[in-house]
Order: structure tokens, then C-alpha cells, then sequence
């Protein structure tokens, strides 16, 4: 996509945000699947069934995708997707690769130290890039991706999430009702 399609694409959408600020919020949603074999969840993207288990430092196989993984991967795809829209948007031309690390302690999703905190507690995003843009204009461009990134500032500004849960009953399945 180029700059000029980008922001024909961009233009009405901002112009309706501006006159009608509520159209500007959307709803996200995300469910998943408990897996009746194993620990596992699956959850839907837009493009494929991601099958989520336990990591191999807290009692998996591997053979699942790890959800702490799920999220590092979320975060390089909306840094990467941003940087490339703002690029786009100022003409720039740039490739090259985003990458991001965490360290977490399991011993604190197992239970095993009250200290250890759960989660992650440090994350670094980097990015690679090849252009023929000076320094100035990579900062720049890296710290407007910074402001724009969803997922980054969700990071760095948690949001109150509040959690509910609804239990029902499991008897046994329906039984076909017989036609007179």
C-alpha cells in the first residue's frame, strides 16, 4: 500500500471519528475453547486456530503455543504494522525485522514463591531497520509508533479488566426426543 492510497483509505474514517467521536470506538473480542483433551485453549484469529497450552517450564510438551509467546507475538505484529503505516504515511521506505523478548518467573504461575511475581515483569521490543533515513528521522519514526502502537500502550498503561464467571451445571447430554 502506498501513502496515497493509505490515506484515502484513512481520511473518511478520521473524518467520521472527528464529527461522531463515539463511531471511534470499536469492540475487540477475542474467546477461546477449553480443550476436553489436555491442558489447552484454543482461540480463533482472524486467519487460523491457535491451539494455547502450558509452556515446557510449567509442565507442557511444546507442542502447544505458550500464551506468554501469544502475547510477545501480538505486540511485534501491532509495533511492526504501526511502524509500517506511519512509514507509509510519511513516505518513507523501510524493511527490516521487530523483535520482542520478556523474562518472567515461572515459580510464580506455579505457586511457588509468594515473592515471585506472575507475569512478565521485563519486556524489550527492538527494531531492526533498513532505510536510507538519517537517525533523526528513525527516532522519530520508532517514537510515533511507540505513541500509536495499541498493544505497546496497553503495556505500558494497563487497563482495569474486570472478570466475570458463569458456571452451569454438567449433566448428561440430551437425549433424542422420539417422533410419534
Amino acid at each position: 500500500m502506498d501513502r496515497e492510497t493509505l490515506r484515502s483509505v484513512q481520511q473518511p474514517l478520521k473524518q467520521l471519528y472527528r464529527e461522531k467521536p463515539e463511531a471511534g470506538t470499536i469492540l475487540l473480542t477475542a474467546s477461546g475453547t477449553l480443550g476436553e483433551e489436555g491442558l489447552s485453549c484454543s482461540v480463533l484469529t482472524g486467519r487460523a486456530m491457535v491451539e494455547a497450552g502450558l509452556h515446557p517450564a510449567t509442565g507442557g510438551d511444546g507442542s502447544l503455543a505458550c500464551s506468554g509467546d501469544l502475547l510477545l507475538q501480538a505486540l511485534v505484529a501491532c509495533a511492526g504494522v504501526t511502524l509500517a503505516a506511519v512509514a507509509t504515511n510519511r513516505s518513507t521506505a523501510v524493511s527490516g525485522t521487530v523483535r520482542a523478548e520478556g523474562n518472567l518467573d515461572v515459580r510464580g504461575t506455579l505457586g511457588l514463591d509468594p515473592e515471585a511475581p506472575v507475569g512478565f515483569r521485563h519486556i524489550r521490543l527492538a527494531f531492526e531497520l533498513l532505510t536510507d533515513s538519517g537517525a533523526p528521522e528513525v527516532d522519530d519514526l520508532v517514537a510515533t509508533t511507540e505513541k500509536y502502537c495499541v498493544v505497546l500502550q496497553t503495556l505500558r498503561c494497563p487497563v482495569s479488566v474486570v472478570v466475570t464467571a458463569r458456571a452451569t451445571a454438567a449433566g448428561p447430554e440430551p437425549q433424542p426426543q422420539a417422533q410419534p
